[in-house]
């Protein structure tokens, strides 16, 4: 079986039948477009309420999330691989734009934060909870008809890449841009809540 016949098998297994229950559609749905929120709302928690210690892996995980959207993008541009309603192939349950299936972007974010938050002792915790939160965005966006699993392969790839090579360059890309760059930005627009100890220096 060749890698595309195996990608099709395992996206009839997995995509949702005609007669699904509808309590099981929703909940797919819930989670292939909400829980993707929790990075942005750790990001921001993090950043207000977090020391050094919790900041600087985070700002690490959202240049390495950035740099990997972009990567996706470029992929999606020069190779434009359908979603499976555009074949068409499948059930589809929730509406999306005709865009460039490979890699997921959902997958991407999540599972790019996931790993480069890994690497960090202070945040390892952190970064397998995401982790483990990634395996049901990627299931139900495949579930209700929106990616193939070759997506999330590819995603996971991706992310595994980016988030080592920004890894690699913390010491001459991450922590002068922390110091010099957003620390000094951070205090600039908050230093009225850090004034009155809202949110930590």
């Amino acid at each position: 079986m060749d890698n595309n016949s195996l990608n099709l098998a395992l996206f009839a297994y997995l995509n949702a039948a005609p007669d699904s229950d509808p309590r099981l559609l929703l909940m797919a749905e819930v989670l292939a477009v909400y829980l993707i929120w929790l990075v942005p709302a750790l990001l921001v928690i993090g950043w207000l309420r977090g020391s050094d210690r919790l900041k600087r892996p985070l700002l690490e995980a959202f240049i390495a999330t950035l740099l990997a959207l972009a990567a996706s993008w470029l992929i999606g541009a020069l190779w434009h691989t359908p979603r499976p309603f555009m074949v068409p192939v499948g059930q589809t349950f929730l509406e999306h734009a005709p865009t460039a299936a490979f890699p997921s972007n959902h997958a991407t974010i999540m599972l790019t934060m996931a790993f480069s938050l890994m690497l960090h002792g202070g945040t390892q915790r952190i970064g397998r909870y995401l982790l483990l939160l990634a395996l049901p965005v990627a299931w139900s966006r495949v579930y209700l008809g929106v990616h193939f699993p070759q997506d999330m392969l590819g995603a996971l790839l991706l992310a595994a890449g980016v988030a080592a090579l920004v890894g690699l360059s913390r010491g001459w890309l991450i922590l002068p841009f922390y110091h010099h760059v957003a620390r000094r930005l951070y205090h600039l627009l908050f230093a009225p809540l850090i004034s009155r100890g809202w949110v930590e220096r």
